[in-house]
């Protein structure tokens, strides 16, 4: 089983930049998409369903803002759109448009999109909120005896080798020690698997899924890893190999595929 994570910074973007033709070469199962930044009027039949798959989406209000999607080569069981089904505290994250669940059998797979808090503190507050009032779910995923990965930009690099100028950016939003705090405690309290660093315990420059359109980022390989798959043990055992594809640029960010046996 083949699954994908990719930031699109646009569908409408991606498309022009040769996403979709890349998607029918990726032999993938299931892909999750996040930064839609679009409304279902705005979609085309391609990028509703490419060929061979499913679609299905969570919309942000906003127009051009956030949204999530999954394409999968099976027809889902159950598509739970936003968190708006656990209680009634997720309206303002569910009007952004930042989860989406496709369940095929006792198989859950979640195209989760966190906030960034990098443009004010109101909306590092909001970011903070939102981490938050999702580890509960997020628990009780873990708990609920499903194969459950979770595949999305979190918008935190965990560990000073998911980012390459960490020194620099101990004060800023998506290194901060509180956000890197709820990675940790998702992993070593609640019993979360990073896929990535399963695969690869070491690896620092290779690691990398977004760049800073500033300053060359990516000619220079000045790069975040912010783009995860989270996975219950038993289906992150079952990881054999990892890419981050590189070799075409959709978005600002690198689509991250893992192979499962």
């Amino acid at each position: 089983m083949r699954i994908i994570t990719a930031n699109l910074n646009g569908i409408r973007s991606a498309a022009n930049k040769g996403f979709f033709s890349w998607l029918q070469t990726t032999n993938a199962d299931v892909v999750c998409l996040q930064e839609v930044k679009a409304q279902a009027a705005d979609m085309t039949a391609e990028m509703l369903a490419p060929a061979g798959f499913y679609g299905h989406f969570h919309y942000a209000q906003k127009k051009g803002y956030s949204g999530v999607g999954i394409y999968s080569k099976a027809k889902p069981d159950l598509v739970i759109e936003g968190l708006g089904h656990l209680n009634n505290d997720m309206a303002d994250i569910d009007s952004e448009g930042r989860y989406i669940e496709a369940q095929f059998g006792n198989l859950s797979v979640i195209s989760l999109y966190l906030p960034s808090g990098s443009s004010g503190e109101e909306r590092q507050a909001f970011k903070f909120s939102v981490l938050k009032r999702i580890m509960p779910h997020l628990e009780a995923l873990k708990a609920s005896g499903r194969e459950v990965v979770v595949c999305g930009d979190v918008n935190i690099a965990h560990q000073e080798i998911d980012l390459k100028n960490y020194k620099g950016n101990k004060k800023n939003s998506g290194f901060l020690p509180e956000e890197r705090a709820w990675l940790s405690d998702l992993v070593s309290r609640v019993g979360w698997v990073d896929v990535y660093r399963s695969l690869h315990p070491a690896t620092t420059d290779e690691c990398y899924t977004w760049w800073s359109n500033r300053g060359a980022a990516y000619e220079k390989n000045v790069g975040w890893r912010l783009d995860y798959q989270i996975a219950t043990p038993e289906l992150a055992q079952k990881a054999i190999a990892s890419t981050i594809y590189k070799l075409e640029r959709f978005s600002d960010h690198a689509p991250f595929i893992v192979d499962y046996q």
